[in-house]
């Protein structure tokens, strides 16, 4: 062996976990060798029991989600708070969990506590749109402007409730999206809930040209509400002169109807509209230009 490895390295402290029961003052470059590759292995070890850990907790969190759910069915729980318990319980175990692998990998627990207490103004900074957004799923839960599966449209989003989570509402779309709200801006800003009431009021404007009967119109466009279902008798439907505009006379038909049936009366009455009108007679106009074409001299 070359007389260099015979030389000893004066090495007077090492903080490291593994490195302090090894006394390295006048230790030879092959003794630091020797005891690095014994803490690697060591470390290795533990990594895999960790992984290992690991893999067994996350399905041992899967089943114990399952019977917490299954005991808030028994129990009859209200859909929204279930949800947001559901959410709650996950998040804490994998929290617990996430703590017990850093643990077995050697890092102490007091000193990660003590790194965020030093930079507890920076991590509050960091996590204070999260905590925001626990607080609103409470308010959301005390208050419930809305529950699973109302229709409500707010932050330029609309859809139906799936689920109320710890921090995140989650709407699917009519065109099937799904789509996540912080709860925090959905307890602070404006929900429109379209299924809190029973019944759901239709707007509907149509023009009709300048020389038709406003008076005959109106009794064609009755007749059509009259004859539809699903069009509520009370309260009244309403048919009015809404605005002479520029190339129409614009007639509102404003009716009622159970939220559910909404959209399909509004499409079946669009439809009675078109069909009878054309029979009917009744014009309804539609931009067009004329060209007047010059003379030449």
């Amino acid at each position: 062996m070359p007389a260099i490895y015979d030389k000893y390295v004066d090495i007077k402290y090492i903080n490291m976990k593994g490195f302090e029961k090894l006394n390295f003052s006048n230790a030879t470059v092959d003794q630091i060798f020797t005891s690095s590759f014994d803490i690697c292995v060591q470390f290795g070890i533990k990594l895999v029991i960790a992984l290992l850990v690991l893999f067994v907790g996350k399905k041992i969190i899967n089943y114990l989600n399952k019977i917490f759910v299954t005991l808030l069915k028994k129990k009859e729980i209200e859909p929204s708070v279930e949800s947001f318990l559901r959410s709650l319980v996950n998040i804490s175990l994998t929290i617990v969990l996430s703590l017990f692998v850093i643990s077995i990998l050697g890092v102490d627990n007091s000193s990660i506590i003590a790194l965020l207490a030093s930079g507890g103004v920076a991590v509050g900074f960091a996590i204070s749109g999260t905590l925001q957004n626990f607080a609103g799923g409470v308010m959301i839960l005390l208050f419930k402007p809305y529950r699973i599966g109302d229709y409500i449209e707010a932050q330029n989003q609309g859809g139906t409730v799936k689920e109320i989570q710890i921090f995140n509402t989650v709407l699917i779309t009519a065109d099937n999206k799904t789509v996540y709200i912080p709860n925090g801006g959905l307890a602070t800003g404006v929900v429109t809930n379209l299924s809190r009431q029973e019944n759901r009021r239709l707007e509907i404007i149509i023009g009709v040209g300048y020389g038709q009967s406003f008076d005959r119109v109106k009794l064609v466009i009755e007749k059509i509400l009259n004859n539809e279902p699903k069009v509520l008798k009370d309260p009244e439907f309403l048919v009015a002169l809404h605005k002479l505009n520029s190339s129409s006379v614009d007639i509102v038909i404003r009716a009622w109807t159970k939220k559910e049936n909404y959209w399909d009366v509004y499409f079946n009455l669009n439809k009675q509209i078109y069909e009878i009108f054309s029979k009917e007679n009744i014009d309804i106009p539609f931009p067009h230009m004329t060209v007047h074409m010059a003379k030449k001299l």
